[in-house]
């Protein structure tokens, strides 16, 4: 009889083990432990029968939360991967206490309130926008928008605007769920003014300005304004995406927009403030209280935790507190100096390491081709791919960079967290068993 090393894995329940059931639950390991050895009878049948221990690590890993505190050592300050900002000591505290019963429906009258209204009046107190509604995320605002605005009509968008942003998601795409028509107007590289005149009928219902938030055009280009644009009568939505508050490279401010005649303007709770992940809407009183009338609106609302923490980072603007976010894009590159030196004294002697001056990021595509100067621990090894996933699995895990033949650890996005002893322990760790 043919040996077949199928039958030398062993059966599900030998694999759950009761320690893991008491951990994570029966029908959790369980489900893990089918998957594990679905996978390795497949692997089997080449011939090839994992061994136990190799199993037994193999449900362990499956198993393992994939949401863990993480150190970001890329120098990357809103990385998309790792949850782009991390939150202020203000918001951390009101999301956590929001976390349990809270008002968030009810006013001090015993009526049932508004959600979020008194985050608007903040947002509205920072920007000094008519009115505000929230919503969950960027593009959430922006489809609720056009399906106020445009719903069965017309809306001009210039072609150099119908940008793809994260997950592959496209701006034709939001549109099209809006229910609105897209009207392609100008050319990739130039749109006129007269572009957006020739194009205007009676079914045109509104105008798109998109802001190039993760690319840069550059060259033979051309645009109209946003002031023009207001000008021609039908309403203008601005997603300025990432967009700023305060002056940072050429990042459009919200303020501007509005002064200069946006009818609404959105923009990104976490890119923009540094907050949790929301879709922020801003601008006319008249049109924001139409959708707070959408049954759109109640699919894309944040819940409590999230208005907690957009409105205590709201207050970290209104009273001059500086976000980490912040903190991190303005650090001084004498500071950033010093953290790396302090990594670097920390080295072992046989570790070949120094510091190099290196280009980060604001990152989620804020400020494209911009460089923003920082100087990093460069540890120089035959395998640092290695010594990048070694650090991957610390705890808590240490994200990094690699380029060429070093890896890169950048303080910009460590050190005004106060993670530095941290990272430093992660490393040595690292380094002895990589």
């Amino acid at each position: 009889m043919t040996d077949d090393a199928r039958r030398r894995l062993p059966p599900v329940h030998e694999l759950a083990r009761d320690d893991l059931i008491e951990r994570f639950g029966r029908a959790r390991v369980t489900e893990a432990a089918r998957a594990v050895l679905a996978d390795a009878r497949a692997q089997a049948g080449c011939g090839d029968a994992p061994e136990a221990g190799t199993l037994a690590q193999q449900l362990q890993a499956r198993l393992q939360p994939q949401q863990l505190p993480a150190i970001n050592a890329t120098g990357v300050v809103l990385h998309t991967n790792l949850g782009r900002a991390p939150w202020s000591t203000r918001a951390i505290a009101a999301a956590s206490e929001a976390a349990g019963y809270c008002t968030v429906e009810l006013d001090t009258h015993g009526q049932r309130g508004r959600r979020g209204a008194e985050v608007e009046e903040r947002i509205c107190a920072l920007t000094g926008a008519e009115a505000a509604v929230l919503v969950n995320n960027g593009a959430a605002a922006v489809l609720l928008c056009l399906r106020e605005l445009a719903r069965d009509r017309q809306v001009l968008v210039s072609r150099g605007e119908l940008v793809e942003i994260g997950g592959g998601f496209r701006v034709p795409d939001v549109m099209a769920e809006s229910g609105a028509k897209l009207i392609e107007v100008g050319t990739t590289n130039r749109t006129h003014l007269r572009d957006f005149e020739r194009a205007l009928s009676p079914d045109v219902a509104a105008i798109l300005r998109v802001h190039h938030s993760n690319f840069r055009q550059v060259g033979f280009v051309a645009e109209a304004s946003l002031r023009e644009l207001c000008a021609l009568g039908p309403p203008v939505v601005v997603d300025v995406g990432s967009g700023a508050l305060f002056e940072i490279g050429d990042e459009p401010t919200v303020a501007a927009q509005l002064r200069d005649g946006a009818t609404l303007v959105c923009f990104s709770g976490d890119k923009l403030l540094g907050g949790p992940q929301a879709g922020i809407i801003v601008g006319k009183a008249e049109v924001i209280d139409r959708m707070r009338k959408q049954p759109l609106l109640r699919a894309l609302r944040p819940d409590k935790v999230t208005l907690a923490a957009l409105g205590a980072t709201v207050d970290d603007w209104l009273t001059g507190t500086t976000v980490p976010v912040r903190a991190m894009i303005e650090a001084p590159i004498e500071a950033l100096r010093a953290a790396a030196q302090t990594w670097l004294e920390a080295m072992p002697a046989h570790v070949e390491a120094e510091l190099l001056e290196v280009d980060g990021a604001i990152g989620g595509g804020s400020v494209p081709g911009q460089r923003w100067p920082s100087i990093a621990l460069a540890i120089r090894t035959p395998n640092p791919i290695k010594l990048q996933a070694a650090l991957r699995h610390q705890d808590p895990p240490v994200i990094t960079r690699v380029h060429r033949d070093q890896l890169l650890l950048d303080p910009r996005t460590v050190a005004p967290l106060g993670q530095g002893d941290a990272l430093v322990g992660a490393l040595l760790d690292a380094l002895e068993h990589a």
